[in-house]
């Protein structure tokens, strides 16, 4: 298996990743690409020690869309996986992602997601809560870090347009009849240590949610939150009312810090938590 993985400035955590996805693999077993991107730190030279099992390549374009192409060129197998350098899954995992792929009319499959949330603020703790109830966060390959495909997935991967969103773009791309989440493989996402790194994340979000109506190709209708989805967790779940206050609260806030960029048509300034890559 191919496991690309698009790092830009990623020395604090890359090690963390691929100390994971390495530690029980065969000689061999695993082929991974790490796309150094613009990198002006030691992202690089982290991925190097890892030896023979990590091919690392380096361009001085800041760009995820075309280190994600770029990885393509330099991976030798399939399935395909990619895996963004700040979340961490295991050798384990990986194999098991691999096993599902092989299920008739299956083109891409995701891992379930842990969310770390200890030592966060109650703002960003309560705001995931609800955010992992929605049915589209749920059912969607986005939001995990780890998309993995065969042949065909990957060249429908290969096929979409360059947006800032690659996880959701590469979630709708497929029908959901074409795509699993996979309950045993599991990848840790690091959730933001500062509301106000939520705030940017979030922002990001609605930006690349506007860029993608603006792409024919894309669809992003199935993954977008109704009243419907938050009346229906407070029927189910009385207690998180104050939860979706919060939830609710942030995304009034993020709509408004995205209205200038949405305006404007920028869709290149990534606004990046850095908070959330501390090893």
């Amino acid at each position: 298996m191919s496991i690309v993985v698009p790092a830009h400035n990623e020395a604090a955590v890359i090690g963390r990743l691929l100390t994971a996805l390495l530690a029980d693999a065969e000689p061999g077993e695993l082929d991974v690409v790490v796309v150094a991107n613009g990198c002006t730190d030691d992202t690089a030279e982290v991925a190097r020690g890892f030896g023979p099992a990590v091919t690392v390549v380096e361009t001085g374009a800041a760009n995820k869309h075309r280190a994600l192409r770029l990885g393509d060129e330099h991976a030798r197998h399939y399935p395909r996986m990619y895996v963004d350098a700040d979340v961490v899954i295991g050798t384990a995992d990986v194999r098991r992602l691999a096993a599902a792929l092989e299920q008739p009319g299956v083109l891409a499959v995701a891992p379930d997601r842990r969310l770390t949330t200890t030592g966060r603020p109650l703002t960003v703790r309560w705001y995931f809560r609800v955010w992992e109830l929605l049915p589209s966060v749920r059912a969607g390959l986005y939001g995990r870090g780890v998309i993995a495909v065969g042949p065909e997935g990957g060249r429908r991967l290969a096929e979409l347009p360059e947006a800032m969103g690659d996880d959701l773009a590469a979630s709708v791309a497929f029908r959901p009849e074409a795509r699993r989440i996979v309950p045993d493989a599991v990848v840790e996402v690091h959730t933001p240590r500062a509301t106000r790194d939520l705030i940017k994340r979030r922002v990001r979000s609605l930006t690349t949610t506007a860029q993608m109506l603006r792409i024919e190709k894309v669809n992003t209708e199935e993954s977008r939150t109704s009243r419907a989805d938050l009346i229906g967790i407070a029927r189910r779940n009385p207690a998180l009312l104050p939860h979706l206050v919060v939830f609710l609260a942030v995304t009034m806030v993020a709509r408004a810090k995205a209205r200038r960029p949405i305006r404007e048509g920028d869709f290149n300034t990534w606004l990046r938590d850095e908070s959330s890559r501390t090893a």
